[in-house]
């Protein structure tokens, strides 16, 4: 038999964040790693598309602040954050509403301001027990104004959480949600979200107002057919930090996780074309041997590598970004449209929060539609965001329309959103189809991978890797 041509401990297939993070660990614990990569860029859906001085995202994910992975990498060390304004800016019925945004002071002191006004405001005795504390989407509960001369400028009788009562009730309960534990979280019945916000008697005016589009954009799905479960984790992360984007690009993220490897670890342009336990045949270069295989491509090319594997359906994600000379005058909020009446589910001014998507005196919107686009997409989409933003939209120059079919996995319940990494001992497979998914999910996957395969490889490292062979 001929000598393999490559060796390492382990092989990783894929090099999306999922298997980047996975090599961060298992580098970090001296495993010799090679992740292969058959795109000639890392970063497999982050990507983000360069025109004429503009940063595009293909399908411009939202990030948290409170993202525990972000913190928890060392690759990540160097990532900025771009942060929206607190809350979110709702539109409906031609009007514009702010909501969400955590109270003055934050944190604990912030749940303790919000409770004293909802107090003040609708003369709710105090007692000497502090409130007993509510969870996930049954914790988001609003009153009916009891005070009419209390609304704050620009809100009319009946708009959407418009008052200074619903206002404050939104923010405790928020607050509150942010302090609860996870295991809490997961342990409540499920049922898909849209179900869920109606059999938690939350009032229809905080459902449409603004959990159904907050909910619609956090988890890529118009219909909330999704997990409750994850739902309340999406609304924990909301409450508990702030929507961000990474600057410079969704790219950005997986750059910095592929840049802080050792040198040669990560190989681009290797299509991987099966795997066993202890060995990875690429097209181009010949076999990989290896003492496991992690497998951390996206769930229908991970299947092709692992027949049997479960592929979830996906929501599919268009977004179109425009360029003007002034900026819609909404500032660096994300816009949600609680109305529904065109294919526009959000938008924001995205060059307002971070100006290194834009040239010098250009702005940048970028606008994302949920489910099948329409027929003429870009034409529909401006009609909508004229009114979104209340400004004409005609002379707004079109830079890109992505269309991803495959975008978002689906989290219809029931969902297990602790997928078993391991298939058996040598081979292992990670991505946001494992957990939840979300930018969070893939680098948390890609850790409990690599931590199920420090577990198994018991022994330590083989040898160091060595070098990648040219192609034939």
């Amino acid at each position: 038999m001929l000598e393999p041509v490559y060796q390492a401990d382990v092989v990783i297939v894929g090099a999306g964040v999922a298997g980047l993070a996975a090599a961060h660990r298992l580098t970090s614990a001296g495993v010799a790693t090679a992740v292969l990569e058959a795109a000639p860029y890392v970063g497999g859906r982050m990507s983000t598309e360069k025109v004429d001085g503009f940063r595009l995202d293909r399908i411009g994910q939202l990030l948290f602040t409170s993202y525990p992975e972000l913190s928890l990498i060392p690759g990540l060390d160097a990532l900025v954050l771009r942060a929206f304004e607190p809350g979110v800016l709702v539109h409906s019925k031609g009007r514009h509403h702010r909501a969400g945004a955590p109270p003055a002071g934050g944190g604990a002191g912030g749940a303790r301001s919000a409770l004293n006004a909802v107090r003040a405001l609708a003369a709710v005795p105090r007692t000497a027990s502090a409130p007993r504390p509510v969870h996930g989407m049954s914790g988001v509960r609003t009153a009916r104004s009891r005070a009419a001369g209390a609304r704050p400028a620009g809100a009319r009788s009946g708009a959407p959480l418009g008052g200074a009562v619903d206002q404050a009730r939104l923010g405790a309960a928020l607050a509150r949600i942010a302090a609860t534990p996870v295991e809490r979280l997961l342990a409540r019945a499920e049922l898909p979200a849209g179900r869920a916000l109606t059999a938690r008697g939350i009032p229809a005016r905080t459902v449409e107002g603004f959990l159904r589009p907050l909910l619609a954009a956090l988890l890529c799905d118009p219909e909330l057919t999704t997990s409750s479960r994850c739902a309340d984790l999406a609304l924990r992360s909301f409450a508990s930090g702030r929507l961000c984007l990474p600057e410079g690009g969704a790219e950005v993220l997986p750059e910095l996780l592929a840049r802080a490897l050792p040198p040669g670890t990560v190989h681009t342009g290797v299509r991987a074309t099966s795997v066993a336990t202890t060995a990875v045949t690429t097209a181009e270069h010949g076999e990989f041997r290896c003492r496991a295989v992690l497998v951390a491509a996206d769930a229908p090319a991970a299947a092709e590598l692992l027949p049997g594997l479960r592929v979830p359906d996906f929501h599919p994600v268009t977004v179109v970004h425009h360029t003007m000379d002034l900026p819609p005058s909404t500032g660096a909020a994300l816009l949600l449209d609680a109305d529904r009446d065109g294919p526009v589910a959000h938008t924001a001014v995205v060059s307002l929060v971070d100006p290194s998507r834009a040239p010098a005196g250009r702005a940048l919107v970028s606008s994302t539609v949920l489910g099948a686009p329409p027929d003429d997409v870009d034409a529909t989409v401006r009609a909508h965001l004229a009114r979104l933003y209340g400004t004409s939209t005609r002379r707004w120059e079109t830079l890109a329309v992505h269309h991803t079919a495959r975008a978002v996995p689906a989290m219809r319940p029931p969902h297990d959103l602790r997928r078993p990494v391991r298939l058996l001992a040598g081979l292992y497979v990670c991505g946001d189809h494992r957990d939840t998914s979300t930018v969070q999910g893939a680098l948390h996957s890609g850790h409990r991978a690599a931590s199920a395969l420090l577990a198994d490889l018991g022994a330590g490292p083989m040898h160091v890797a060595e070098p990648l062979p040219r192609a034939a």
